[in-house]
């Protein structure tokens, strides 16, 4: 059984920062918004901002979130990403604005080719549109995009596109049902 590859990077993994930035983030990373002490989201936002991430304002971000690359990473205005939510960045992960990863939440943008023996990298981006809800426990895998108000049920995984205002739930994650957004005056 053949598998399509076309939407993944096989081949070496480049880091994309040198090694002294790389040894510097894992101890920010570790200490500040790895640990289990509530630093302001400010100190938060400016860090990933300082090691390259192009972060927009109003970020949430809850302790015990681990971030692989900074310098991979884009996230909107008005985030909300919950305690231990996991951004395994390999490769660039776009996330828009008023979106929300809860907790536990994975986004991994690698895993490897088991058909070959030195088990390179595959790689694909992820864009995570305006509004979308990854619920707690989910994984968001390689290559995957979150259209707009799409909402990934609690301990789901998301293996292909999610639909724009469409909830998913399940492994492998299949469409449950719309999602309806009420307005409150």
């Amino acid at each position: 059984m053949e598998t399509d590859l076309s939407k993944f990077d096989i081949g070496d993994y480049k880091v994309g920062a040198g090694k002294m930035k790389v040894l510097i983030w894992y101890f920010f990373n570790y200490y500040l918004l790895n640990s289990s002490f509530p630093w302001p989201y400010g100190i938060k936002a400016s860090l990933l901002r300082l090691f390259g991430a192009k972060v927009g304002k109003g970020l949430v971000i809850k302790p015990k979130v681990r971030i692989k690359n900074p310098w991979r990473l884009t996230i909107g205005d008005n985030c909300w990403i919950g305690e231990s939510v996991w951004i395994d960045n390999l490769e660039d992960v776009v996330i828009g604005n008023n979106v929300s990863l809860s907790q536990g939440a994975m986004l991994l943008t690698g895993n490897h080719d088991y058909t070959i023996d030195t088990f390179p990298y595959r790689l694909g981006k992820i864009h995570i549109e305006n509004g979308v809800w990854i619920g707690a426990q989910s994984v968001v895998c390689p290559g995957v995009v979150c259209k707009s108000h799409a909402i990934l049920a609690v301990n789901s995984v998301a293996n292909k596109h999610l639909d724009e205002f469409k909830i998913y739930a399940g492994n492998p994650a299949i469409f449950v049902r719309l999602r309806n957004i009420k307005k409150i005056n």
